[in-house]
């Protein structure tokens, strides 16, 4: 006898699995009522007494009577001649069918012989049909009874399966109705699915061996615990969206050979109450029968937020309650031997003290935005599928993308690669790269946009402001490219190339406020007054102002104090730590340098009025110009004394007119 080919896991094929949908209600609902307006015969009777059917009868206009014994109901058709006499009662309209009338009687009704003596009364010519029967409808009437009954009743199980595979699905996606809500929602990662490795990682040195030291712990436990080691029972990884956190939770798919769970912090809150704490006792439940096992909480914050934080604002008890029981499961009577908890969350300021202890989470892995080397290493990684061209050059682009996550720089190479495919170009080269990156940081080119010769010629002088002031200053970024292209909301972009400094002094935070000041300074020198294209720097320039006064204690009338609260503690505190006064002295420190700084940066551009000048008559006529054609008309960038050259990178100043 021949096997049949049965494919996945035993099943056959070729059988179908019926399944009930929304489909099927409408097709059962339309179909009824169908049915129960084609039972209906149209007709609109109106109810008379048996009195008024003799006197009717007798006047010679009755056609025809049906009566049904069983049910001890007649009906009376009337003469279509003789039926404008009974319009009356039916609202002045001719009825369009038939019966026009209906009575009922009594059991003791003898229809034989009450018919018999009213056709007798009557001349042979006026003499009346009469159909008499019996009705036997049997299971009509059942089903006309149990229809809608029925149908409401398939109409609450449809709904309520809907709800519990939208709230209550199990592992996998699964339905379990209703009484499946609070089965915990978290899937089992199947290592065919996963296929991110380590080696798809770039970058993140520091991050990337914690990770992978978590799961060496599980492959060779014996290699720490021999030593009198535990093995931690919980890393939070925290940094900037876009940085690679849930990536390296998929590498970590990837590689370990344990079982690996994973789910999103917001499915464990529910409308229901108990619903999130039942999940999170679920999920652990699952988790110890396939210990040892790696249980990933994707942005945990929507789960573990401080609690009582908001009291009086938007406090959720169930929030509340769910954190308990997952403060209780990661580290409470009970041991959890064997499970790995790995987070990622991008506002770890937000969570919940308990939370963060040692304990729960023995590690916090931070995950910061990748310095040169690294995006190098980020860069190769994306341009794995993409035909780049031979002079590329890699570093160059890691320059031109400072502050620039993983995730952005993915981006760039995708738009690259769409810009190359416009411009039907066989390959991807730096152009399209260097395109892409304009496009990602200003905006969409607006090519559509028409200025006056008066608003281009402004523009124009903002933004040669902007580069004489930040070519001349010693602590201010090198200008890398001016640009008098509308993109975005900005009439013009100014790009610099700063170092990656981690400390910041005084005289460069001065020298950069300088070169925002420098659009506002060259309007003012231009036009003889101010416009409306300085507010973007004006505010960042405003910014970095009171950053100065109150964080970074620069200023010598309020002192070395910081008013500036790293642990988020305060809340909705709408209270001051300083008092009127201190604000009062606050500000006027804030205004005195402003002050300062604009005079600073007039006259510096007073007294290289003739470079200015030609910066931008030579940006009106190239609209964009780059380093070299500044350094052409200033000399060379100047540095700080004794300071040597560090690795340049770029930032995107977008100043808009």
């Amino acid at each position: 006898m021949n096997q049949q080919n049965t494919g996945n896991n035993g099943k056959d094929p070729r059988k179908k699995v019926v399944r009930i949908n929304l489909t099927w209600f409408y097709i059962l609902l339309i179909g009824g009522i169908a049915w129960m307006l084609y039972s209906m015969d149209g007709s609109n009777p109106q109810k008379i007494e048996w009195a008024q059917v003799q006197t009717i009868v007798r006047s010679g206009d009755v056609k025809e009577i049906h009566f049904v014994r069983n049910n001890f109901k007649g009906t009376l058709s009337i003469k279509p001649d003789r039926m404008s006499k009974y319009t009356d009662l039916f609202g002045g309209n001719v009825p369009k069918s038939s019966p026009h009338f209906y009575f009922l009687v009594s059991d003791k009704f003898d229809a034989e012989k009450e018919f018999g003596e009213l056709n007798a009364s009557l001349p042979a010519v006026d003499q009346v049909k009469v159909v008499m029967e019996n009705e036997g409808r049997g299971w009509m009437e059942v089903l006309e009874w149990l229809f809608f009954p029925i149908l409401l009743i398939l109409m609450y199980v449809w709904m309520f399966r809907g709800i519990g595979r939208n709230m209550g699905a199990g592992p996998g996606g699964g339905g379990g109705g209703i009484f499946s809500v609070g089965k915990s929602t978290g899937k089992l990662a199947d290592k065919t699915n996963v296929n991110v490795t380590f080696k798809d990682v770039a970058g993140l040195y520091g991050a990337k061996e914690e990770v992978m030291e978590i799961v060496d712990f599980l492959k060779a436990p014996q290699k720490y615990t021999k030593l009198g080691a535990k093995i931690p029972k919980g890393a939070l990884l925290v940094g900037p969206p876009g940085t690679g956190k849930t990536l390296l939770a998929k590498a970590v798919a990837g590689e370990a050979n344990v079982p690996f769970f994973s789910i999103s912090g917001s499915d464990f809150v529910e409308m229901f109450v108990g619903v999130g704490a039942s999940r999170v006792r679920d999920l652990f439940r699952q988790a110890k029968e396939k210990a040892p096992c790696i249980v990933f909480i994707d942005e945990i914050d929507a789960v573990g937020r401080a609690r009582g934080k908001n009291v009086g604002f938007s406090s959720n008890d169930e929030r509340e309650n769910t954190l308990n029981q997952l403060l209780t499961e990661m580290d409470g009577f009970d041991t959890n031997s064997g499970v790995i908890i790995l987070a990622a969350t991008n506002r770890a300021d937000i969570l919940d003290k308990a939370l963060m202890r040692a304990g729960r989470f023995d590690r916090q892995i931070h995950v910061d935005l990748p310095d040169l080397d690294e995006r190098v290493d980020i860069f190769k990684v994306h341009m794995r599928g993409l035909t780049i061209s031979p002079d590329f050059d890699v570093r160059m682009m890691a320059k031109h993308t400072p502050g620039f996550s993983g995730a952005d720089i993915a981006n760039v190479c995708n738009e690259a690669a769409l810009t190359a495919a416009r411009r039907n170009k066989p390959m991807v080269d730096n152009q399209d790269f260097l395109d892409a990156v304009d496009r990602i940081v200003g905006g969409v080119e607006r090519k559509g946009s028409v200025m006056s010769m008066s608003e281009k010629r402004t523009t124009a002088y903002h933004e040669a402001g902007h580069a004489v002031v930040g070519w001349l200053l010693p602590y201010a970024d090198p200008v890398f490219k001016v640009s008098l292209i509308p993109r975005g909301q900005a009439l013009g972009v100014t790009w610099s190339l700063p170092s990656e400094r981690k400390i910041l002094g005084k005289s460069y935070l001065i020298d950069e406020m300088c070169s925002l000041m420098g659009g506002r300074a060259a309007e003012e020198i231009v036009n003889g007054e101010p416009g409306t294209g300085a507010q973007n720097d004006l505010e960042r320039l405003t910014k970095m102002a009171y950053a100065m006064i109150l964080y970074y204690g620069m200023s010598e009338k309020v002192g070395e104090l910081s008013f500036y609260d790293s642990t988020g503690s305060r809340g909705y505190d709408l209270t001051k730590p300083y008092s009127e006064k201190t604000a009062e002295l606050m500000d006027e420190e804030v205004k005195s340098l402003v002050k300062d700084i604009h005079d600073r940066t007039v006259k510096l551009i007073l007294d290289h009025r003739d470079g200015f000048e030609t910066i931008a008559s030579l940006l009106l006529e190239k609209e964009v110009i780059l380093s070299d054609d500044i350094e052409k008309i200033l000399g060379p960038k100047v540095k700080p004394e004794g300071e040597e050259a560090a690795p340049e990178e770029e930032k995107t100043d977008n100043k808009e007119e």
